[in-house]
């Protein structure tokens, strides 16, 4: 299906701002918000077979958005990513990534002519998702968090994390594995594409040894200081009805995570969906069918 593009330009030390658009005229409008270590082509934009998520979507009757934020895929690149990451803190936490997403939902208003849309944010992105429906919460209609991020009192403190990392695609395959139950037939689906559309999304990556996507470490420095107590956003201040999504075997989203944001939050409407055969990476296994078929509901106040 045709895609629109938009371009935020830079603003100060924030980088350009890549946004995607796949319409659907007068729908209501909902934004993808990607996770902590690939873009938005990789994950709701790419097709895995049958459709990407973003034609999901469509189908369902959104006007389907997502964006890439600084640092990651077609947006710009910090200019201390070009620098020794021991030089600086690490890149895009959550406060400033909060901001990116209101960038985004400002330019969804103005081309759309709504006043709200509602988000759809995978694990890390979580964070800034929910930190901008707090700040804005006449803008935002509602919140699901696909294996969101939570606090936990069992991590510890991060230790001077550097500004960027290097991802490598066997780095990423056996983070998509890992939590596989021993035994059980793959579920991880199209990895032989995804992993050269990765290295793809950095256009230095082929040039390092061995080649690797250069992230932002912010994400991760939220992650870590979320599970030594001090998470990036606070849920009683959430106002919009909240769900969360998450596949059964997901380490990084367990039943007690999803319960204490769910037990802290003050949002009116709260509900959880736990899928079957499901990994954290659930968007990119076989199940992720499912996954499109619960988010859809609880974007629409179905699930019960």
């Amino acid at each position: 299906m045709t895609q629109q593009t938009f371009r935020i330009p830079a603003s100060g030390s924030r980088p350009s701002l890549f946004v995607r658009r796949q319409p659907l005229a007068g729908a209501p409008a909902v934004l993808y918000v990607h996770g902590a270590t690939f873009p938005s082509a990789l994950s709701v934009g790419f097709d895995f077979g049958g459709g990407s998520w973003l034609d999901d979507f469509n189908a369902r009757g959104f006007d389907a958005w997502a964006f890439d934020f600084a640092g990651f895929g077609e947006s710009g690149r910090y200019s201390a990513m070009a620098e020794p990451a021991d030089r600086h803190p690490p890149l895009c936490r959550a406060p400033e990534a909060s901001d990116q997403v209101a960038a985004v939902l400002a330019v969804m208003r103005r081309e759309t002519g709504q006043r709200h849309a509602s988000l759809v944010a995978h694990s890390w992105g979580s964070m800034p998702a929910a930190r901008a429906a707090i700040a804005e919460p006449g803008g935002v209609d509602r919140l699901v968090l696909f294996a969101p991020i939570a606090r936990r009192s069992t991590g510890a403190a991060p230790a001077g994390l550097p500004a960027w990392n290097d991802v490598t695609t066997e780095a990423q395959h056996a983070r998509f594995v890992a939590d596989v139950p021993k035994g059980h037939p793959p579920v991880l689906v199209a990895f032989d594409r995804w992993a050269p559309a990765y290295l793809a999304s950095d256009p230095e990556a082929t040039g390092r040894t061995p080649p690797a996507v250069r992230i932002p470490n912010g994400p991760r420095a939220d992650n870590a200081e979320a599970w030594s107590v001090r998470l990036a956003w606070n849920p009683a201040e959430l106002t919009r009805p909240l769900a969360i999504v998450r596949g059964a075997w997901d380490s990084l989203c367990t039943d007690a995570d999803a319960g204490m944001l769910l037990a802290a939050a003050s949002a009116p409407q709260r509900r959880d969906c736990k899928l079957e055969a499901g990994t954290h990476l659930m968007h990119l296994e076989t199940g992720r069918r499912a996954l499109y078929e619960a988010v859809g509901r609880a974007l629409k106040g179905e699930l019960s």
